[in-house]
């Protein structure tokens, strides 16, 4: 596993992002098995997960909360606030500091922390971050001591742009993948030169980008590319990065005739770390199979300049104008 700097501390460019873990959205993933994905995840040199309040509503969190009693050498964990539906104006009513400082305090308590090391706001409507005061609320956090950095995670470059306005800003998680390549031309310079973060998500699109799928694949009932394939719960691009199924299919085999072998998902996020203002990538994943692919990326060689020429040039020319949803 090879590191990147966060701040002041070393994290590792694979993360685990752990959705999958609060048994919601992709399906159940029992608690033996979630302990064996973190287990595998921190065996294999990682120390950055990334979960959040509503991943099951709480479970991914109380997940890792137990894990973590059981090691002893750092692990950083992200989570995020902001989606819940509890709160008493129920969503998107869920940003005054006293709710806010109500969801920090919860995320302590199931994750068996005194402190946060990442607190991010999730994906909250555009209007709240252009207001301000959700970014005042977590410096005061910050400076109570509850949290010792925070970021944001968002849907478009236009939310990125306004984060970055802020001081004290942290971090940037966004949506970044070969399907979703024009981030970088927008963001990825100017977050560099504040020191900001970039933590990528949906590395993989939903696991199109694994290569393992075709045009018959069929989704559990629950699972968020059953029910939002076509952004019909929340927006199109937190499932296959908004292309359309059978297209994304399709694609993802014209991109791995591209790479150097038939290993589609690690070379895809090789890909996304081929770009050095990328601090950390986050797969998720509901199998320990698929935690010791995505860290093996880490290992792998940078893809050559020609290879990317091709990846831009069919993004380009194929891609781009398919994608649907906030972006």
């Amino acid at each position: 596993m090879n590191y990147r700097l966060f701040k002041n501390v070393q994290v590792a460019e694979v993360g685990l992002g752990t959705w999958q873990l609060g048994s919601t959205d992709w399906g159940n993933v029992g608690e033996e098995e979630a302990m064996q994905i973190l287990q595998t995840y921190v065996d294999a040199g990682g120390n950055f997960i990334d979960t959040a309040d509503v991943y099951g509503m709480g479970v991914s969190e109380k997940l890792i909360g137990k894990f973590l009693k059981t090691q002893t050498k750092p692990i950083y964990v992200a989570t995020k606030l902001g989606r819940r539906s509890d709160a008493p104006n129920g969503w998107p009513q869920n940003f005054t500091y006293d709710l806010m400082r109500k969801q920090v305090e919860d995320s302590l308590q199931h994750l068996r922390q005194s402190h946060l090391f990442l607190e991010q706001l999730h994906c909250i409507p555009t209007e709240e971050m252009r207001a301000g005061k959700v970014f005042k609320y977590l410096a005061h956090l910050k400076d109570e001591g509850l949290i010792l950095n925070w970021g944001a995670s968002v849907e478009t470059s236009e939310e990125a742009l306004l984060c970055l306005e802020q001081d004290g800003l942290a971090s940037l998680q966004i949506i970044f993948n070969l399907f979703r390549q024009h981030v970088a031309d927008e963001i990825f310079e100017k977050a560099k030169a504040k020191g900001v973060a970039i933590i990528v998500r949906v590395p993989l699109a939903s696991g199109l980008l694994s290569g393992k799928f075709d045009e018959n694949t069929q989704f559990e009932e629950k699972d968020h590319r059953n029910f939002n394939a076509d952004g019909q719960a929340f927006n199109a691009g937190e499932t296959f990065s908004g292309i359309e199924f059978k297209q994304g299919v399709k694609l993802s085999k014209e991109i791995k005739n591209l790479m150097p072998d038939e290993q589609l998902a690690q070379w895809a996020i090789r890909w996304i770390l081929d770009h050095p203002e990328v601090t950390t990538v986050i797969p998720g994943a509901s199998k320990v199979s698929q935690v010791k692919s995505n860290v093996e990326a880490s290992a792998l060689p940078p893809l050559s300049k020609e290879i990317h020429q091709q990846l831009r040039k069919l993004y380009d020319e194929e891609i781009f104008g398919s994608i649907r949803g906030h972006f």
